[in-house]
């Protein structure tokens, strides 16, 4: 069955606390992107930005049903993945603007960062490029019996690469403790899905593969968080993988560059109806743990912490030229 569960009953189990924590999780990735797209604009990033403002609930949800111990990989869109994993905002957008702050020291900038101290192996400019990597992850985790388990991102333009088939692939003949997670954004940059695969759900192609597939609604907190949660007490459980695909919807274009002249007005309606952030603070009202004070209240610090990063990295060291050659690894003969 593809389609997948609603979540609805595992909403009351979680403390409100929680829920309102994760809530101002989804405010800030939002008021970053949104202060990231303006900062682009104004020349202040360096190099490229790929904004996930609208992918929110992925990103939250997902983290939310990890363990401390378990690890994450993203894709060329990771800044929510990061925070919602623990990143620092101040410290990835000190990265953006190039700073001897950020954690790649100022060398990575958008795609390439990481913190495996809290289990995020890291963003990548390759489409695909870390589906290998988390599924060697899980590897090392079954070998070692650590009980970790990788909760694996990337978009639907990956589910075409050769990559994602050979390392799908293997997780599931191993029976790995890692849960794919494709969040299908309609788009690989401007060619919509439906141009690139024949089939209806890009979760038949892992069920070619012998694993539990699953198209959920990527856009709910609840059904991600949910459905996340039953893949990994299978993956413990060393029943191996399972195959997520969230459907979801970015706010904006593939990158700055990208004006989204292939998207239609109405279609662009149709996903703001469905916005994670809007959806979320109406389900909070309406289970009572959120009220009107306390949505300014989260919104307004959200707000505050995004500023204060800012302000951070506008007033952090650049690199200092002595050490551009720390950290590299290079052979060739004399």
């Amino acid at each position: 069955m593809l389609p997948g569960r609603t979540g609805e009953r595992q909403m009351m189990n979680f403390p409100p606390e929680e829920l309102r924590r994760d809530y101002e999780l989804m405010l800030v990735i939002r008021a970053f992107e949104d202060q990231l797209n303006e900062l682009y604009g104004q020349g202040l990033v360096k190099g490229t930005s790929h904004f996930c403002a609208g992918q929110e609930a992925t990103a939250v949800g997902g983290c939310a049903a990890l363990e401390p111990h378990d690890l994450v990989t993203s894709n060329h869109r990771g800044h929510g993945h990061f925070i919602a994993k623990g990143g620092e905002p101040r410290r990835i957008m000190a990265e953006l603007f190039g700073k001897a702050a950020g954690y790649s020291r100022g060398r990575g900038g958008s795609q390439h960062m990481a913190d495996f101290s809290i289990g995020f192996l890291g963003s990548n400019g390759i489409t695909g490029g870390l589906i290998p990597v988390a599924t060697g992850a899980a590897l090392t985790a079954q070998i070692k019996g650590t009980r970790r388990v990788v909760l694996c991102y990337f978009g639907d333009g990956a589910v075409g690469q050769g990559a994602f088939h050979e390392a799908v692939n293997m997780g599931a003949i191993w029976r790995l403790p890692v849960v794919y997670l494709c969040e299908n954004n309609r788009y690989a940059m401007s060619t919509p899905v439906s141009q690139a695969f024949r089939a209806e759900h890009l979760a038949t192609l892992a069920q070619g593969y012998g694993l539990p597939a699953h198209t959920i609604d990527g856009n709910d907190y609840f059904l991600v968080r949910s459905q996340v949660a039953e893949a990994l007490t299978r993956a413990r459980r060393g029943e191996g993988p399972t195959f997520i695909e969230a459907e979801t919807y970015r706010k904006y274009g593939h990158s700055k560059s990208d004006d989204c002249f292939y998207r239609s007005e109405a279609e662009e309606e149709y996903w703001r109806q469905r916005d994670p952030i809007v959806r979320m603070q109406a389900r909070l009202e309406e289970l009572g743990v959120l009220t009107a004070e306390q949505d300014a209240e989260l919104r307004a610090a959200a707000q505050a912490k995004i500023a204060e990063a800012v302000a951070f990295a506008r007033e952090a060291p650049e690199p200092e030229a002595e050490t551009a050659a720390e950290g590299l690894w290079a052979s060739g003969r004399e």
